[in-house]
């Protein structure tokens, strides 16, 4: 790939359930899969597998700290570099990291989506296009509800615990403060259609350059 230009590296953040994943999804779709390399955060969160269970429950998933964020710092350079990596996959209902991976070549666009991609400084200088999508907090929290009870095998008392222990209070410390960063703001996520045009337009326009 030495010939070829540096992959160009996307960054999509926002608060948790404020529809990043339908942006990404949808970036994907529209760019094509096969032009995308694709880097969930939440693939990348620290492996508990040593602590007892309770302890596990009790770590602050929504912290900076619970993520091995230089691990995912690694991935995005040796693709850039056009090595392929090894994405973790990571049990939610266990809070551990699994045995497996899945295989990420090298492509013309690398993704990476989490809340805190723009917190983290050493991450955020890879990143050549910064999109915060910017979601109502009621909004956010429904999502949260519904996706937990149906994909973590989470009771609702425990999400709405959670949400008002770690989730609002590290939203307000690191990820809304995050925004600032951001080139692109999408109000709304998923939902405007508009601006995901004007960003899809914008990586394409991107793309063409090389040609």
């Amino acid at each position: 790939m030495s010939n070829n230009p540096l992959p160009l590296v996307i960054g999509i953040a926002g608060g948790s359930g404020s529809g990043k994943t339908t942006v990404a999804q949808t970036l994907l779709n529209r760019v094509g899969p096969d032009r995308i390399a694709f880097l969930p955060h939440d693939a990348y969160y620290k492996e508990l597998a040593g602590l007892p269970p309770t302890q596990r429950a009790e770590v602050n998933f929504d912290h900076p700290n619970s993520l091995d964020t230089d691990l995912l710092i690694q991935h995005i350079r040796a693709l850039k570099r056009g090595v392929p990596v090894e994405l973790p996959v990571y049990d939610f209902a266990t809070h551990s990291r699994t045995t497996r991976t899945i295989p990420v070549a090298p492509r013309r666009v690398i993704m990476v989506e989490g809340i805190l991609i723009l917190a983290e400084r050493e991450l955020r200088m890879l990143l050549d296009v910064k999109i915060f999508v910017d979601t109502d907090a009621d909004l956010r929290f429904i999502r949260r509800l519904e996706r937990d009870l149906a994909e973590r095998s989470r009771t609702t008392k425990s999400v709405i615990d959670q949400y008002l222990k770690t989730v609002r209070p590290m939203h307000l410390e690191f990820v809304e403060p995050s925004k600032r960063y951001a080139d692109v703001i999408l109000p709304e996520g998923g939902h405007n259609q508009a601006a995901i045009d004007l960003v899809t337009t914008r990586i394409a326009a991107l793309l063409q350059d090389d040609h």
